[in-house]
C-alpha cells in the first residue's frame, strides 16, 4: 500500500498542528470578539448549486462524486454520458456558495445582518505547487444583508486585527471595484461581454507588464482601437484612482471606494495601509462591488482575499440579499510563519514524565497533573537507551525532563 498523502494534499506532523492550532485560535478570537459566529456545513455540494455559482475557473477544478448504484448504472448505460450524467454533487471549492446555501435554508433563525464565521477545509483540482494544494484550510468572516461599505471597512478591520493577533505584521490590503473597472473599460470601447475576459488579462499586469497585456489582448482578438486606449493608460504613468474615474462615463462611481479607503486607514490607525489597486479583479464570477487582496513581500501571490457578491444568494431565494466576505488564505500564512521558524508566543514548556517498571503509575499520572500548573506534560515509559529517547523527544519540542526520585520529582 501507499504511505505518501495524495498529491496537493500533506500530512500534517505534530509541531506543525500545534502552531496552526495557536495560528486558528488566535484568528477565532479575534473574530469573535468583534460579533461574529461560527457555523458549519458539509463538505458535499450539489452538483447544480456548484455549476451555477459564478465560481470563475475554479468551476474547473472541482471534484466531482460519481453516482451511486442504479443511478449510475443508467447513466453508464447511456452512449457518450456527460459529467451530468455521471455526477451529482462535488466537493465545494470555497466557503461562499455553502454559506449562501445555508443562509438561504435558515435566514429565518438567523438574526441580520447575519456576521458569520467559516474555518473549514475546501478542495480544487489544482495543479499542486508552492502555496497551491488540492485539500487547504480557509478562515472566512461574512456580513450578509448589509448594503452599506461600512461592512466592507469593518471585515477589512477585523481580518487585519486577526493578522496582527498571530504576529504577522508586513501585509497591506489591496481594494479595487469591479464597476469602476468595468465602466472604464466599456468606456475605452471593450463591450460588455468581453469585459471578464480583459480583466483576467489586466489583472496581470503587474506580473506580464503593459506590453504582455496588449499582446495577450491582441491574441484574444479585441477591438484594436479599445486595446490601444487602455495600454496608452497604462504606459501614463502611476494609475491613481482619481485617473480612472476620469475615464468612466459616472463621476460618482468612486464615492464607494474613496469612502471605503479613507474610512479603513482612519481605523487603522497606522496598524495596516489600504492601497487602491486598478488591476485588482479576484476571479470568482460572483464579485459585484468592491474586491480586496491581502499582499506581503514576503509571498508572491495574494495571502487573502474578498469582495461584494450581493446576487449570489438572489440566485437560491430570487431576492437579492447584499453580501461581503474576507478570507484569510490559511496555508500560505502557516507557510509562512513555518519559514521563519514561528514560535508561539507565551507557550508552556513541553515536559516529558519518564517512569519505569517499579513506579506507581497513579502516583505517576497524579504528579504530571501537579507539573501542568507551569508545563504542558506527556508521560512516557523509559526506554532501554535513554539517549536516543531523549533525542527523539528533544525533537518533538520537549525541553524540560522529569523524573520520580526517592519519591519526589527531579526536573531537568
Amino acid at each position: 500500500m501507499k504511505t505518501n498523502a495524495l498529491k496537493g494534499m500533506k500530512d500534517i506532523l505534530p509541531q506543525e498542528q500545534r502552531m496552526r492550532d495557536f495560528v486558528q485560535s488566535k484568528i477565532l478570537e479575534t473574530y469573535k470578539a468583534s460579533g461574529f459566529e461560527r457555523i458549519s456545513t458539509p463538505i458535499l455540494e450539489d452538483s447544480e448549486n456548484l455549476d451555477k455559482s459564478d465560481g470563475g475557473d475554479n468551476l474547473n477544478l472541482i471534484f466531482k462524486v460519481l453516482k451511486r448504484g442504479e443511478k449510475l448504472e443508467a447513466a453508464l448505460a447511456k452512449q457518450n454520458p456527460t459529467d451530468k450524467d455521471l455526477s451529482d454533487m462535488g466537493l465545494r471549492y470555497d466557503l461562499t456558495l455553502p454559506l449562501t446555501r445555508f443562509f438561504s435554508a435558515n435566514r429565518n433563525e438567523l438574526c441580520f445582518p447575519f456576521k458569520v464565521i467559516q474555518t473549514d477545509r475546501v478542495y480544487r483540482a489544482e495543479r499542486p505547487q508552492k502555496g497551491r494544494l488540492r485539500e487547504f484550510v480557509q478562515c472566512d468572516i461574512d456580513i450578509l444583508g448589509d448594503s452599506s461599505v461600512n461592512a466592507e471597512v469593518e471585515l477589512i478591520d477585523v481580518t487585519a486585527n486577526a493578522m496582527l493577533s498571530i504576529g504577522f505584521k508586513d501585509f497591506y490590503i489591496n481594494i479595487n471595484d469591479r464597476r469602476i473597472l468595468r465602466n472604464m473599460l466599456e468606456t475605452m470601447g471593450f463591450l460588455p461581454e468581453s469585459i471578464d475576459s480583459v480583466c483576467i488579462t489586466f489583472d496581470k499586469l503587474d506580473k506580464i507588464g503593459a506590453d504582455g497585456v496588449k499582446a495577450e489582448l491582441q491574441e484574444k482578438q479585441f477591438d484594436k482601437k479599445a486595446i490601444d486606449a487602455l495600454v496608452d493608460f497604462i504606459q501614463q504613468g502611476e494609475i491613481t484612482l482619481d485617473n480612472v474615474i476620469s475615464r468612466c462615463s459616472d463621476a460618482t462611481i468612486g464615492d464607494d471606494l474613496k469612502y471605503i479607503i479613507q474610512t479603513a486607514k482612519k481605523v487603522s490607525g497606522g496598524k495596516y495601509d489600504v492601497k487602491y489597486c486598478p488591476n485588482l479583479v479576484r476571479g470568482q464570477g460572483y464579485y459585484t462591488g468592491a474586491v480586496f487582496e491581502i499582499a506581503s513581500p514576503l509571498f508572491s501571490g495574494a495571502i487573502g482575499g474578498g469582495g461584494r457578491y450581493d446576487n449570489l444568494i438572489g440566485k437560491f431565494t430570487g431576492q437579492s440579499i447584499p453580501a461581503v466576505g474576507f478570507s484569510i488564505g490559511f496555508e500560505r500564512i502557516c507557510s509562512i510563519l513555518l519559514e521563519q521558524n514561528y514560535q508561539i508566543p507565551g507557550a508552556k514548556e513541553r515536559c516529558a514524565l519518564l517512569y519505569d517498571d517499579s513506579a506507581d503509575f497513579a502516583k505517576i499520572m497524579n504528579m504530571a497533573q501537579s507539573l501542568r500548573k507551569d508545563y504542558n506534560v506527556a508521560v512516557f515509559k523509559k526506554a532501554k537507551k535513554m539517549g536516543p529517547q531523549f533525542d527523539m523527544l528533544e525533537k518533538q519540542g520537549f525541553t524540560k525532563f522529569a523524573v520520580l526520585k526517592d519519591g519526589q520529582i527531579v526536573l531537568k
